[in-house]
């Protein structure tokens, strides 16, 4: 698929990986919508891209799901239609299972699942009319395994995997693709903005997060899997990516390692 002209819309845009989405997709001659809450935010990202004139930027918080079909309906008038939706934005956790608050649990699901999914909806009717389209899930690691501090974020992603596995198995015949990406460790500020157990924010850049890999490398791989519309793939390092197969093949040695990572 050539990416050129297509209309790409990605959520959580704003910043890390979705800003980084953003300004390759432009690079490449796509059509970018940006959404996010910041708007300020998403003009700075905007001004990045290579096309901005290419670019429409469309306000949108994935835990208000009444406003998605007013909010589908404003986005297929920018460019008149849409043909790739990136499901990018989320969330993480840094809290123990025990001390973290229901509260906290429901807010993650809120904008990592429920938010992905109904946007998704919403945006589902207009790719079964015109008979195509492209979802993209911008999932992770922890979508495959689970690890301490994480019970909420694991779950979630865990969550989606079962959604658009099913998903894509019924839109198959509409000609709409799904592909889930599954990042390691990227360098953004996914750590910072992680909720605690009362629900604050973390506010600590972990190492894990410092030495990922760079954003914009990132996205010209995901990109790259995005246009042959692959239905899953990994991008991470050569642990992380030997951690999914430890858990197919041999998930008690993988969970005995778990154990006795100091996990942050």
């Amino acid at each position: 698929m050539n990416i050129k002209n297509k209309t790409v819309w990605i959520t959580g845009a704003s910043s890390g990986i979705g800003k980084a989405l953003a300004t390759e997709f432009s690079q490449q001659g796509a059509k970018v919508i940006l959404s996010a809450r910041n708007e300020q935010k998403l003009l700075e990202v905007k001004a990045s891209c290579l096309n901005p004139d290419k670019v429409k930027i469309l306000r949108l918080d994935l835990t208000d799901f009444d406003t998605f079909k007013l909010k589908v309906n404003e986005a297929l008038g920018l460019f008149d239609g849409i043909d790739i939706l990136v499901n990018n934005g989320g969330i993480s956790q840094r809290s123990l299972t025990v001390e973290t608050q229901l509260s906290v649990d429901q807010q993650i699901f809120d904008v990592n699942y429920f938010g992905t999914i109904a946007l998704t909806k919403a945006l589902l009717p207009h790719f079964m009319t015109k008979k195509s389209g492209q979802f993209v899930v911008i999932s992770s690691i922890l979508g495959k395994i689970g690890t301490p501090l994480r019970t909420a974020y694991a779950g979630s992603k865990h969550a989606l995997h079962g959604f658009f596995d099913s998903l894509r198995a019924e839109v198959f015949n509409d000609n709409i693709a799904v592909t889930i990406i599954c990042p390691g460790y990227v360098n953004t500020n996914v750590s910072k903005n992680a909720l605690t157990a009362d629900g604050s924010k973390y506010n600590i850049d972990d190492q894990g997060n410092a030495n990922g890999m760079p954003p914009n490398i990132f996205a010209k791989k995901a990109i790259k899997y995005i246009t042959k519309q692959k239905q899953e793939v990994v991008i991470a390092g050569f642990k992380e990516t030997a951690a999914i197969y430890l858990k197919r093949f041999y998930p008690k040695l993988l969970a005995n390692i778990i154990r006795k990572v100091n996990v942050t």
